[in-house]
């Protein structure tokens, strides 16, 4: 009997965790950020050479479509290069919202910036802001509200849709750095 209540728990704890942990990502995901926030920050990912990871590529199609709809609203855009990366995620993104007729003075550059604590505090750093629509794939959204209101940054979510081909892979990733932050605070 004893073996079978520990080995219920093993089980039972971690699939708690994981299934509070994921309701709280949907939820952060399904909010709508207000109109007119004065920036919206894309979280950099992965580029490959110079060309954006299809998680990144939707990333800025989302913003995009908020930044269009509230021409007043400055785009930040985020992320310092990689492995593999030829450009910066930053570069690549301004990019983007250029090749898509942004004016270039709408695009405001963080481009050192290696993991998303660092996205939201150089950012804070470089630009002194105090709220921001966040754009980043839905199951990233929650630890990036947090982590922004750890640095002074009110976050309003804005998800993009993760791409399926990868979206086991970080979303398990994404458990796990998130029990890390809720552990170590970053």
């Amino acid at each position: 009997m004893k073996k079978f209540i520990f080995w219920g728990a093993v089980i039972l704890i971690p699939f708690i965790i994981i299934t509070s942990l994921h309701a709280e990502m949907m939820r952060t995901a399904r909010k709508s950020p207000p109109s007119d926030i004065p920036y919206l920050i894309v979280l950099g990912a992965k580029v490959n050479g110079e060309e954006m990871s299809l998680s990144l590529l939707y990333r800025a199609r989302k913003a995009l479509e908020y930044l269009e709809e509230n021409p007043d609203t400055v785009v930040i855009v985020t992320g310092g290069q990689g492995k593999g990366e030829d450009i910066t995620e930053a570069e690549a993104l301004k990019r983007f919202f250029l090749e898509n007729g942004m004016n270039e003075n709408r695009i405001l550059k963080e481009d050192l910036s290696t993991s998303t604590y660092e996205n939201l505090t150089f950012t804070k750093d470089l630009y002194e802001i105090d709220q921001a629509v966040i754009v980043s794939n839905d199951f990233h959204l929650y630890r990036s509200i947090k982590l922004a209101q750890k640095v002074g940054i009110k976050g309003y979510p804005l998800a993009a849709e993760t791409p399926r081909v990868v979206k086991t892979s970080l979303f398990i990733r994404e458990y796990a750095a998130i029990l890390k932050m809720k552990l170590l605070g970053s």
